[in-house]
């Protein structure tokens, strides 16, 4: 019996493989080498199987990246958009100068944020611009760090196993989300704005007091641009260009208020820093940090890939479209996940479910090993070119994790939702066949 390869596949798969690999081909009858352990029906392919793997939706999305970082270009993007990036020339030169102060100064106007408040280009993308803080910063005062997911978690290992300083910690599982009214904010708190591996965020900064004594250090990493941050309650605000924009890795944002600097010019840590994490010299802040003068060389092509994104937000109508355009794409699958009683948000309460970091848990009765089918449906969908990077984060409960920041297009969301219930019913009927 000739095999006829499913369309969209990588490549034919042997009949002589597994009962996996078989089950990814169409097989018209009986086929007598198929090896592994005999299926129910005595080795015979269910016809159901053959015809739901050729069935397929036939709209796909027209971008298949929905990774979670780095994100998806901005819409239509070219290499030749990066056609004047200052190449092969020093980042101290006038021309890498103007382009580094013009990506503080875009971030400043697309974001609204305070013109007291400092805005720097650090290395290590967030995780770099999280550890400068709280090297540099914390120790002056009790810290309190609120966790809820997995990053959250690793600034409190930080915390309280590296700089070992007075702290309480406050946590709540995946799904769920610390009640900011009850933290002291006497202390310097330490949180995640939009948990990127639980998809929970804070609802807004209503809890978080104007006249706090301690700092707070958030990391928005993956709510700016398509949140609306509270600028005069973050002292200490950190992102990085590779996911809402779109851009490239390797390079972090710091936003200090003017509290912040204070602390900074009047509090020295007792452990020693080193050069990249050196915010202050003779007490006083290093102001050109904040003007695009770098503490390491940076790449200008990725200085410049930023530069092309803010000009996209700027031209589409700034941070209401970029906002907009997270909140619809979002919306698509919380509707897909309430019309469906197989899937749902992994966020418990709808007025903290991210715009962002979409993730989603599967809830069948049937299923009998949630985290090795959620990975075979995420596999499925990436075999077939339709969704890539979608399954949820190692540490995280098992399921889906779908990007909907403002540089992915609705439609392709739409038609991932299709490809989404095709690739349950496929998996299901799968692990059916193989029990």
């Amino acid at each position: 019996m000739p095999l006829r390869r499913i369309p969209h596949l990588r490549q034919p798969r042997c009949a002589e493989c597994t009962p996996r690999q078989n089950l990814l081909l169409f097989v018209g009858g009986p086929h007598k080498c198929i090896g592994g352990t005999p299926f129910p029906n005595e080795g015979h392919l269910s016809v159901r199987l053959g015809y739901m793997a050729d069935k397929h939706p036939t709209a796909r999305p027209a971008n298949p990246r929905f990774s979670s970082g780095p994100c998806a270009k901005i819409p239509h993007f070219t290499v030749d958009m990066l056609s004047d990036a200052a190449l092969g020339r020093s980042h101290r030169a006038r021309i890498g100068k103007e382009k580094l102060a013009a990506a503080i100064e875009g971030t400043r106007e697309i974001l609204g944020i305070p013109a007291d408040y400092r805005i720097g280009i650090v290395p290590a993308s967030d995780t770099g611009a999280v550890e400068m803080a709280m090297w540099s910063l914390l120790g002056e005062r009790k810290a309190t760090m609120v966790a809820w997911e997995s990053f959250g978690a690793g600034w409190v290992t930080d915390v309280v196993k590296q700089l070992k300083i007075d702290a309480e910690v406050m946590t709540a599982d995946y799904g769920e989300i610390v009640d900011l009214a009850t933290v002291d904010f006497d202390t310097d708190v330490v949180f995640t704005w939009n948990g990127t591996t639980s998809g929970v965020r804070v609802p807004d900064g209503d809890a978080i007091p104007a006249d706090r004594a301690g700092l707070t250090i958030c990391d928005a990493t993956s709510a700016a641009f398509a949140q609306d941050l509270p600028w005069g309650k973050l002292d200490v605000t950190t992102f990085s260009w590779q996911k809402v924009m779109g851009g490239e890795a390797a390079h972090g944002m710091l936003i200090l208020s003017p509290r912040a600097v204070e602390r900074l010019e009047n509090y020295t840590p007792a452990w020693p820093l080193p050069k990249i994490f050196r915010l202050t010299k003779g007490g006083k802040l290093i102001d050109g940090i904040f003007r695009g003068e770098t503490i390491n060389t940076p790449s200008m092509l990725a200085v410049e890939d930023y530069l092309v994104a803010l000009d996209w937000a700027r031209k589409i109508g700034g941070l209401p479209k970029l906002m907009a355009r997270a909140d619809a794409n979002a919306r698509v699958l919380w509707d897909f996940c309430d019309r469906h009683d197989w899937i749902a948000n992994l966020a418990n309460d709808p007025a903290t479910r991210s715009n962002t970091s979409v993730c989603l848990k599967f809830t069948d009765d049937r299923i009998k090993d949630g985290a090795s089918f959620a990975k075979a449906v995420a596999r499925k969908l990436e075999d077939y070119n339709v969704a890539l990077d979608v399954g949820a984060y190692r540490d995280a409960p098992a399921g889906l994790r779908i990007w909907c920041g403002a540089t992915i297009e609705s439609s392709d969301v739409e038609a991932l939702t299709l490809w989404l219930k095709w690739a349950f019913e496929t998996v299901l009927e799968e692990q059916t066949a193989t029990a």
